[in-house]
């Protein structure tokens, strides 16, 4: 018998998988392009789409799968965007609508808890590059 415990093993419900992320990134963005309100900034902000949409996969991958694959500071590009609060209700009213078509029950869930904590995240780091101060709006 081995003093050492077993290593965790994760399990992850079987429709998380990578295809359904890419799936969930992609039309998330396509419909975040399109949107009045969002759409000028993130058209303005990104010149290469295919480049940030697997960036934005991984980061994803990274989140719910463990993989590892981002590596990147996800809020330093959006601090010099001139994103308000409004941007931020509108990219999760779109994000939120994406992940339950996509996934069911518990995985929309899991993705919709992580994207409200990272809006809550980056419309309060702006508002303190600002000068401003900000609470949390969107988290549970």
């Amino acid at each position: 018998m081995s003093d050492n415990p077993a290593p965790a093993i994760h399990t992850f419900h079987p429709d998380l998988t990578e295809g359904n992320i890419a799936q969930l990134v992609a039309t998330f963005y396509g419909r975040a392009r399109a949107d009045d309100l969002i759409g000028p900034i993130f058209n303005a902000a990104v010149k290469d789409w295919d480049h940030h949409i697997a960036q934005i996969s991984d980061f994803w991958s990274s989140m719910l799968l463990k993989t590892g694959r981002y590596d990147g500071r996800p809020m330093r590009p959006h601090l010099v965007l001139p994103l308000k609060g409004e941007h931020f209700d509108r990219w999760l009213v779109l994000f939120e609508k994406t992940a339950r078509e996509i996934f069911e029950g518990d995985v929309a869930e899991a993705f919709i808890i992580r994207a409200r904590r990272i809006a809550d995240s980056f419309e309060m780091g702006i508002a303190t590059t600002r000068g401003e101060i900000a609470r949390p709006r969107h988290s549970v």
